[in-house]
């Protein structure tokens, strides 16, 4: 069985990370309180080089950029189809 921890928002994503220590993250760029991509950063911060998807609606090059600059290790844009998840999930060996 695999172990899901859900965060309400991009702070509380960043302390339950610190808690759980999680093999994989996936996180929206547009959340309360701290974006994906200031999550992501926060997260490469604390030393972690885990993979990290950004899943968003954000799919304009330059924040594609963005995304991959501050440590993510993929992208997925919505709307997706679950096989596309299931492809992103099973290339990190998760699930």
């Amino acid at each position: 069985m695999t172990d899901v921890v859900e965060a309400a928002n991009g702070r509380e994503a960043v302390e339950l990370f610190k808690v759980h220590e999680p093999d994989l993250v996936l996180t929206d760029w547009n959340m309360p309180e701290m974006t994906g991509l200031e999550v992501v950063q926060e997260l490469r911060k604390l030393g972690s080089q885990i993979p990290i998807i950004m899943i968003t609606t954000e799919a304009q090059q330059r924040q594609v950029i963005a995304a991959i600059q501050a440590g993510c290790t993929d992208y997925l844009t919505k709307p997706f189809e679950a096989d596309f998840l299931r492809e992103k999930l099973d290339k990190y060996n998760t699930v």
